[in-house]
């Protein structure tokens, strides 16, 4: 049974037709089984690439991968030393980020975050959907953090790796203690997340966009509602999450839309009327990325292609691959996010001129940092004199 790096060699090498690489994975028996993935955006669960074993499925004949159960949710605790990441990427307009979760149940079978599983010895396949991590300790390292001699105080990103709104947070409650330690603090923060369940902290949110202190992104990859639940199966749907735009914007909350990812042949077609709907919903700024498919995430992507849409996997590889340099990635600083050449070009050209034409990003107010005050609560180190 071939690797998967012979597996990208063969059944994902250029110029196969849809059927001839969707049999090239059906003989490598790496595809799981749909009574095992329903509701998983992943049809892999290849073994992380720095395992010195890999772990394959293989039918001897008995019939026991009949007796294979579903993958069902499973969250294990992750105790960090320091919960602020700090980054000096210049594609991005922060330099800290916190992540209350590692894995997202979401499931969306693009994210670029997936390969960061492989660090923990799982799949960037079903694994990163269905093995996740909380971090409960979060708040308390936070707050202790704050209180350091010297911080200095920036905006803080949250769900800029994984989603702190997706489904496992209605029972940890991460992201909301978060929050609550940074509006004690008068710490400006920003969020980007896909899920409707950030209204459930409108309370919060109000209170810190009052004093400069907090914006909200909703990414809207599509209004597709078939699309969103093949791409995106366990997020909140598209009509979800302008409505959590509205409801945020009429509680007086800066909230940006992120059209993201554009995937070339599939959703591009999209942008002006995701504007449209989020500007009618209430958003005042808007953004996009487009489809980013680094190491795993490629033939995870491709896989999923030729599940769905194959009629389509030929065009929009080709197209993601004329944006890449001839690769399905290139992940060069300052292009990365965007990609080169005309079809690139011509994206960034229709999102600019409708962002234009519906008053979107006319008014970019930083958010303040001058409330801030450091906490001297539970879990901080307090001085000796």
């Amino acid at each position: 049974m071939p690797s998967l790096s012979t597996l990208k060699q063969t059944a994902f090498a250029p110029g196969l037709t849809a059927g001839e690489a969707d049999a090239q994975v059906v003989a490598s028996g790496m595809r799981l089984t749909d009574d095992r993935i329903r509701g998983r955006g992943a049809g892999l669960n290849m073994s992380g690439r720095f395992e010195i074993s890999t772990c394959e499925v293989f039918d001897d004949g008995w019939s026991s991968l009949e007796e294979l159960a579903p993958f069902k949710t499973e969250v294990q605790i992750e105790k960090p030393r320091t919960i602020i990441t700090k980054n000096q990427s210049p594609d991005l307009s922060f330099d800290r980020s916190i992540n209350p979760y590692r894995g997202c149940e979401h499931g969306c079978v693009y994210c670029f975050a997936r390969p960061t599983h492989a660090y923990m010895g799982l799949s960037a396949g079903v694994d990163f959907e269905a093995k996740l991590f909380a971090k409960p300790d979060a708040p308390r390292l936070l707050e202790r953090e704050l209180s350091k001699p010297g911080y200095k105080v920036q905006p803080i990103a949250i769900g800029t790796n994984t989603d702190p709104y997706q489904p496992v947070e209605r029972q940890w409650r991460i992201t909301r203690q978060l929050l609550e330690v940074l509006e004690a603090a008068g710490h400006p923060v920003g969020i980007v997340t896909k899920s409707a369940l950030v209204v459930r902290d409108i309370d919060i949110l109000s209170r810190m966009a009052a004093k400069g202190l907090a914006r909200v992104a909703l990414s809207v990859t599509t209004l597709d509602r078939k699309l969103a639940r093949t791409l995106e199966p366990r997020a909140s749907t598209p009509e979800k999450r302008l409505e959590a735009i509205r409801a945020l914007s009429q509680a007086g909350i800066p909230v940006s839309v992120m059209a993201a990812p554009v995937i070339p042949g599939l959703n591009d077609h999209e942008i002006e009327r995701i504007l449209d709907s989020a500007k009618a919903a209430g958003a005042d700024a808007a953004g996009y990325v487009m489809l980013r498919l680094p190491i795993e995430v490629s033939p995870l992507f491709r896989d999923w292609l030729l599940r769905h849409y194959p009629d389509r996997y030929r065009h929009v590889m080709s197209l993601v691959r004329s944006m890449r340099g001839g690769k399905d990635y290139d992940a060069e600083f300052g292009t990365r996010m965007r990609g080169t050449g005309p079809y690139a070009w011509q994206i960034s050209r229709r999102f600019e001129l409708t962002a234009k034409r519906l008053g979107l990003n006319l008014r970019k107010s930083p958010l303040r940092t001058d409330h801030f005050v450091p906490p001297h609560g539970e879990g901080v180190q307090l001085s000796l004199l």
